[in-house]
């Protein structure tokens, strides 16, 4: 009885062991190409490659913006995707700042997002403050800190004049490193 009792205990010979290293390389695989997938975006953004070349956004001609007049232009987000819908409009304030070199006019580019914590600024001609909604914060009419909690002023905005139009380098978002500049 106790021979028939080990031979039921032991277990059966590996019938393919070919099957069973094939599955095993399989596995190696998967997980090298998983790894591969990982670990390349994450080596691009530390190398800084950029896949997009952020664009120019014409915002209209230069007649079209008043002498010391502060505007809120809106644009669509150049690098917008099909699903970002409502998200991709964005927006910058624009401010003549008059003529002086070459009688090409100055203008005072600023982003609209305040600079602590990113909420959409409101522009008020009448005391000509910027105004956050969020936190209180408040900059003067050259996007300088006023008072409240954010730790400087608005962010500036790169831009040129191509042909008479005001183009902006866009979109630049609200941040002490200027992400639109190309890593040496």
């Amino acid at each position: 009885m106790t021979t028939a009792m080990n031979h039921v205990s032991q277990a059966p010979p590996n019938d393919n062991p070919a099957r069973r290293s094939f599955l095993g390389w399989i596995a190696v695989v998967t997980g090298l190409v998983a790894s591969a997938l990982v670990a390349v975006p994450g080596v691009r953004f530390l190398v800084g490659q950029r896949r997009v070349k952020v664009p120019w956004v014409n915002l209209g001609p230069t007649t079209g913006f008043a002498l010391n007049e502060t505007r809120l232009v809106t644009f669509d987000n150049p690098l917008r995707l099909p699903w970002d819908g409502i998200t991709s409009q964005t927006g910058v304030y624009v401010r003549q700042l008059g003529v002086v070199e070459k009688g090409d006019p100055q203008f005072l580019v600023l982003s609209v997002n305040c600079a602590h914590l990113g909420c959409p600024v409101s522009w008020f001609p009448q005391s000509e403050l910027f105004l956050c909604p969020c936190h209180g914060g408040v900059y003067y009419a050259d996007g300088s800190h006023a008072s409240g909690p954010p730790p400087r002023g608005m962010f500036h905005v790169m831009w040129r004049i191509r042909s008479g139009e005001l183009e902006i380098q866009a979109p630049h978002y609200p941040t002490l490193q200027d992400t639109l500049r190309q890593p040496t």
